[in-house]
């Protein structure tokens, strides 16, 4: 069996760990306190990271590393049916400009596209902006956001976003429908409807920020490919889902000037 995209970043955290408790051992062999101490704590910390991703991801440490294969489920469409043939709806950004200016609750789900683009200090403009004419901004941050635990979260305090604004998946779930709109930027499998509703979805089971559940969501993405995970993502079919498509920074820059504008 082999190691899933989606979970290289376990395996990256169980290796850090590994590397602190050889490093420990040498120490007690070299009888050095100092190595044996960083050691130590290198290695404890690598394996609670890979813990709470696990535990985020509601994977087992043994599946996640490969050590054995889960069953291939295959859908099976009843006998005559057709495959329903999926459409995506794409927006423009005066479009969305439009529906920020008429929101009044707004929540904003980053992802890794958003560290790849470098777009967090647009983002922190667009979300200043927003705030200055009275509209309440929430942004919500999954457990296994980015390719570590807390990347996202270190992003957007570098780029001044008020960190009393920053949720985890866990604070905004149940309130997800009080929301006008949702900013989905540089996500997918974070917030893959699958995982909740489709037993035969790889990642089924695994905790993901409900946007579906809000009035209107905007996924910002380069293309309509699969994520990390190599999974389709529902939501991007659902009516009140729009697709905003190209480069997240990009984007987030012609965005923040129709707002202001």
């Amino acid at each position: 069996a082999g190691v899933g995209g989606g979970d290289m970043p376990v395996v990256i955290t169980l290796l850090n760990s590994a590397s602190g408790w050889a490093l420990c051992a040498e120490g007690f062999v070299l009888g050095n306190n100092l190595l044996t101490i960083v050691g130590a704590l290198i290695g404890a910390s690598g394996a609670l990271l890979s813990d709470i991703m696990c535990t985020a991801m509601n994977k087992g440490i043994v599946a996640t590393v490969g050590l054995f294969e889960r069953p291939p489920v295959k859908k099976v469409l009843a006998p005559g049916a057709v495959e329903e043939k999926k459409d995506a709806t794409t927006a423009t950004v005066p479009s969305i400009v439009a529906k920020l200016r008429d929101a009044s609750k707004v929540m904003i789900v980053p992802g890794y596209g958003l560290a790849v683009s470098k777009g967090q200090y647009t983002l922190s403009s667009l979300i200043t902006s927003l705030q200055k004419d009275g509209k309440t901004v929430h942004l919500a941050v999954h457990p296994v956001a980015g390719r570590m635990p807390g990347q996202l979260n270190v992003l957007l305090a570098e780029a001044g976003v008020p960190y009393d604004i920053v949720f985890e998946m866990e604070e905004v779930n149940e309130d997800m429908s009080d929301y006008d709109l949702v900013l989905v930027i540089g996500a997918n499998d974070t917030v893959n409807s699958a995982a909740e509703a489709d037993p035969m979805c790889e990642i089924y089971g695994m905790p993901v920020i409900r946007v579906w559940e809000s009035r209107e969501v905007v996924v910002f993405k380069r293309s309509l490919g699969v994520g990390y995970a190599g999974l389709d993502n529902p939501v991007f079919y659902n009516p009140n889902t729009e697709m905003l498509l190209g480069d997240a920074k990009d984007l987030l820059d012609d965005l923040s000037a129709g707002y202001k504008a």
